[in-house]
């Protein structure tokens, strides 16, 4: 079953993980509690009038291919394996089960893990905890979620231009840029965050609040636990501590059971194409939706992936021939190997305007820039300069929304009305991009467009 604890907040804002055609209220504050995105979840349903063709507490217990459709079903198993933890007379428990930090008063306690998930609970359980310890195997680069200028950090990183520096710069400097830039706020290295990889190699993590934590002495960072005995947790530098709670934090596998047996289905490796399709299907009935790992918000991109699927079992869209796919998926998984870590959720991880335009380019719904820079300069501008919402995307082609041009163009004001309860006399709105970088953006993207035309 799902599981939050009560406090959770999420880590993409909310222009970024809107629906693209239902954007979040603009006094919704830009990261948002649990319970305000069920709250929206409730308006889009009810907005659409969709209550009536879901159907609730229904679940497969096995795999039928049929001529017309697939039925799937989905199971999380938690992962981490510890010496010694059979022995330990204390309580453990997976950050799954997790609540809320009243039941800790007073112990001591160790996370294990430094994903978002541990970092959020370390930093909660430090107010009521005698001591709490962060164990990590790796480190890890630690994201904040207010950005320059006090902006979301998603809706100023996540751009398109930032995707084309991104691709016309090398790697190291892209990583040099990065590091540099979250070391300015708290050395990595003093504070024991210090991964072994790269900043783009592997998820980074979200954590404003850690480094205060941690100067403070709240939360103590670990190094990974060897083993556990009766009373403590041995780490890797010969260290002990005693504990007397033990929270892995160390994230979970997802397992299709029903369909480990059937090849034709999924191979060993799960190919996916495009991570939706499976490739070897006689028909394509089976589509899995959010089975990745988006640098960036899910939902657009589940979204995204849903559109496909639809059209494609209707018929409206043709997959390439299964040779084709795995070419494709042999050439991806080739790359991702060359760019990330040796791990499960790597094997998975996108990067969210690439992945959102490969999609989009198969539906017909990616903006055409160098069309709209010519007729609408001041939406083609905010298109590339702007976060990539998935507003973007409802711009043309199939599902094209009338709302999508304000939606885009408003965007900047709804980040901006939470934060302006208290108004000031001669207030200016802030400008995420300064008129400097806008003028060499238009340089740049003039310069693009100029020679697209000249080589086509």
């Amino acid at each position: 079953m799902p599981s939050v604890y009560k406090s959770v907040i999420s880590n993409t804002s909310k222009e970024m993980m809107a629906y693209s055609d239902y954007p979040f209220p603009d006094h919704f504050p830009n990261y948002l509690h649990n319970s305000k995105i069920m709250e929206y979840l409730h308006m889009y349903v009810k907005h659409f009038h969709l209550l009536k063709h879901i159907r609730f507490l229904v679940s497969g217990t096995e795999s039928t291919q049929h001529t017309r459709k697939s039925l799937v079903k989905i199971q999380m198993g938690c992962c981490g394996k510890f010496p010694g933890i059979m022995r330990f007379k204390g309580q453990y428990i997976h950050s799954w089960e997790y609540k809320s930090p009243e039941k800790f008063q007073g112990k001591k306690i160790i996370v294990i893990g430094i994903g978002n998930s541990a970092i959020d609970l370390a930093i909660e359980l430090s107010h009521v905890a005698a001591q709490v310890f962060l164990s990590t195997r790796s480190g890890a680069w630690i994201w904040n979620w207010v950005w320059d200028s006090g902006m979301p950090m998603d809706t100023v990183l996540f751009t398109r231009f930032n995707s084309l520096v991104k691709k016309i710069f090398p790697e190291f400097l892209i990583h040099r840029w990065a590091e540099n830039k979250l070391n300015v706020r708290f050395n990595h290295d003093i504070y024991g965050l210090l991964p072994q990889h790269r900043f783009l190699s592997h998820q980074a993590s979200f954590g404003d609040d850690l480094p205060n934590y941690i100067i403070t002495g709240r939360v103590r960072m670990k190094p990974n636990v060897t083993k556990f005995t009766e009373t403590s947790a041995i780490f890797e530098d010969s260290t002990e501590e005693d504990v007397d709670v033990i929270i892995f934090a160390t994230g979970y596998t997802c397992s299709f059971p029903f369909l480990e047996n059937n090849s034709t289905v999924l191979d060993i490796q799960r190919s996916m194409y495009k991570f939706v399709f499976p490739p070897e299907l006689e028909k394509p009935t089976l589509a899995f939706i959010g089975i990745l790992q988006p640098v960036g918000a899910t939902i657009p991109t589940s979204e995204l992936q849903s559109q496909w699927a639809a059209r494609v079992f209707k018929g409206l869209n043709k997959l390439p021939s299964v040779s084709g796919m795995l070419a494709d998926i042999r050439k991806k998984r080739t790359k991702l190997e060359k760019q990330y870590l040796n791990s499960p959720r790597d094997a998975r991880r996108v990067q969210y305007v690439d992945y959102m335009d490969e999609i989009a380019s198969e539906i017909a719904v990616k903006p055409n820039l160098f069309s709209l820079f010519l007729w609408d300069p001041k939406l083609a501008l905010e298109l590339f300069l702007g976060p990539c919402t998935s507003y973007q995307y409802r711009l043309q082609g199939p599902g094209k929304w009338a709302g999508a041009r304000e939606a885009i163009l408003t965007q900047r004001e709804r980040i901006i009305k939470p934060l302006r309860t208290r108004t000031l006399i001669c207030a200016q709105a802030p400008c995420c991009v300064p008129l400097w970088l806008k003028s060499i953006c238009v340089a740049l993207l003039l310069f693009v467009l100029t020679f697209i035309i000249i080589k086509g």
